[in-house]
């Protein structure tokens, strides 16, 4: 096993696989990074508000190094990577519980808009920090399970669409970005104004500068939201089927 230390170390170890890096978090403090073989994993505490144990390469490799990587970091962390690989992982540790699947998305270049804000409804706009209530006021009504929401650490900013009267539409968050890879999160529509293109508008947004800051963007999605992938493919995202484990207890 040999300790990456740098976050060019983790780019030429797995290739520059976005999640990977993302992972890194550009080696700020508390990361930890191990390669073997063709095999890297990451560890990135609080990485989306979890322990993430992030992995990459053959199973046969990457067995070992999960194990190893478990030992260093601790039980708190949760491998993740590609559906098929960590399968293959839960197979060969019994210690792990059964895989939880979503997806991993990405893009470095969005698809153009379909059509522009209309007078009633405005563009998006990133908000100001006296907006906290309001945007956690409408995860809470319309996506309570979002991970991001205002205050956490490392969820950096908020934008959003309002009405003709200031209310607040739609919300989408810059959380928990690398230098190199930005993050989309915290993407909800008030339930009253879904159908009309809102939660779209503050997606291509936010993923624009994070674009512009980054170079590229990404995002995670529950797999049975079909709606919102439909959303985020039309705005020139990929898709990668992902899962995640954890130690069993």
């Amino acid at each position: 096993m040999r300790e990456l230390v740098s976050e060019a170390e983790v780019v030429a170890a797995s290739g520059d696989d976005d999640l990977v890096v993302w992972a890194a978090q550009g080696m700020r403090p508390g990361v930890r990074a191990w390669a073997y073989g063709d095999a890297v994993a990451v560890a990135s505490p609080g990485a989306s508000r979890r322990d993430r144990l992030v992995v990459r390469g053959t199973a046969a490799q990457v067995v070992p190094l999960v194990r190893h990587a478990l030992a260093e970091a601790g039980p708190s962390y949760r491998p993740l990577g590609d559906a098929a690989l960590i399968e293959q992982v839960v197979e060969a540790v019994p210690e792990l519980e059964p895989a939880v699947r979503f997806s991993w998305m990405g893009t470095e270049k969005l698809a153009p808009p379909r059509h522009e804000a209309t007078a009633r409804e405005g563009a998006a706009s990133w908000l100001a920090d006296s907006a906290a209530p309001e945007v956690a006021a409408l995860l809470a009504a319309a996506s309570p399970d979002s991970y991001a929401v205002p205050g956490l650490p490392r969820v950096r900013r908020w934008a959003g669409v309002r009405d003709g009267s200031g209310a607040l539409l739609a919300v989408a968050a810059d959380a928990w970005s690398a230098p190199t890879v930005g993050l989309l999160a915290g993407v909800a529509t008030a339930a009253p104004a879904r159908g009309r293109g809102l939660g779209e508008r503050v997606c291509r947004f936010v993923a624009s500068a994070l674009l512009a800051e980054h170079g590229r963007a990404a995002l995670m999605v529950d797999d049975w939201n079909q709606a919102a992938v439909v959303v985020y493919e039309r705005l020139g995202f990929a898709r990668h089927r992902v899962a995640a484990t954890g130690l069993r207890g």
